[in-house]
């Protein structure tokens, strides 16, 4: 019996179908210095279109994680999207830089175009969000090396910013006051805890949770991560940011104290900033420690900004005129290390 591709498990047909559907969203996310279309070898990008003087390329690549686990449960993919877009270029808006370009990554078992293009719909979204292009991506069918309706999703950015505006912590001083950002809930780090709780609970994602407002568990724990790239840029361009920092997985210990310079260290107070129901609920569910849920998740705050204390409140000002919630959550300090006051 003659073998053929499609004997081996990848449809061909599904493939180019999955291009079909994802080009109207693609062209979406066009912006100035975009080049070429998809279905070229490789994403192009005129920089010098953008006019900077010294420019400075910042990238970053990520996944969802297990997160993924929680979509398939549900049958939902239209968000996963925006997440994998959000960690990186959340990571590269960090330095400062203004994402440009963006490519993802989707391996699957089974390619079904209707849930590819819901997936790639996702991260047109959230490159809409944060004025990137998608330049191009990939999709690969792999019978064997994933589940029938299971796939992994990944995506790089390139980002860039005039290297005498970069933000590196150089400029972080004590007496700094760190301003908060709200997160829109777990965003996409700590999942595994996560599914754990829930198991070990007897708890189902399909369950309507009073807490949450009889919103199913599922649909809380999948609200897509925040994307801070605009506020933030406009920020900069009016107040002078010391250091910044996303907080993905390793919470408030991992992530804040990567902008300090020796001899620095942090002091942070908790109640300066609203803890949303959800982290509330995984505490007590799951016995975790109160301390340690801060090493784990960003409890309500998806990023920090450094500033000096005379800028506070116009920070917080800007901010808020651009939609954020931000607040003033604690300072730099001449004492080492990660201290923070609970409540």
């Amino acid at each position: 019996m003659a073998n053929s591709y499609e004997k081996a498990g990848v449809n061909l047909e599904a493939g180019y179908e999955v291009v079909r559907r994802i080009k109207q969203h693609v062209a979406s996310t066009a912006r100035t210095g975009a080049m070429g279309n998809i279905g070229a070898f490789g994403g192009m990008f005129d920089l010098s279109a953008l006019g900077y003087k010294e420019p400075v390329l910042v990238s970053s690549t990520d996944g969802v994680g297990t997160k993924l686990k929680i979509a398939f449960a549900m049958d939902k993919h239209d968000t996963v999207g925006i997440d994998v877009v959000a960690m990186c270029v959340n990571d590269v808006l960090a330095h400062g830089a203004e994402p440009l370009v963006f490519l993802d990554y989707v391996a699957l078992g089974h390619n079904v175009p209707e849930k590819v293009e819901a997936i790639v719909a996702g991260v047109a979204e959230g490159c809409r969000q944060s004025h990137c292009v998608l330049v191009g991506g990939e999709t690969a069918e792999m019978p064997g090396m994933y589940a029938k309706d299971e796939y992994d999703l990944a995506g790089a950015t390139m980002g860039v910013v005039e290297k005498s505006k970069l933000i590196d912590g150089s400029k972080v001083k004590v007496g700094d006051v760190l301003v908060g950002l709200a997160s829109s809930g777990v965003h996409a780090n700590g999942f595994s805890l996560v599914r754990k709780i829930v198991q070990d609970g007897r708890h189902f994602y399909s369950e309507r949770v009073p807490e949450f407002g009889g919103r199913k568990l599922g649909e809380v724990l999948l609200t897509p991560t925040k994307i801070y790239v605009k506020p933030v840029l406009e920020l900069i361009k009016q107040v002078d940011v010391h250091g910044m920092a996303h907080i993905t997985g390793g919470g408030f210990d991992e992530n804040i104290p990567r902008f300090l310079q020796e001899g620095q260290g942090l002091e942070i107070r908790e109640g300066t900033w609203e803890i949303p129901v959800v982290f509330q609920m995984l505490e007590k569910w799951g016995g975790v420690p109160h301390r340690e849920m801060f090493n784990i998740f960003n409890m309500g705050v998806g990023m920090v900004l450094v500033v000096d204390p005379s800028e506070v409140q116009k920070t917080i000002d800007i901010l808020t005129a651009h939609g954020e919630k931000a607040f003033a959550i604690g300072e730099v300090t001449d004492k080492p290390g990660m201290n923070i006051i609970l409540k």
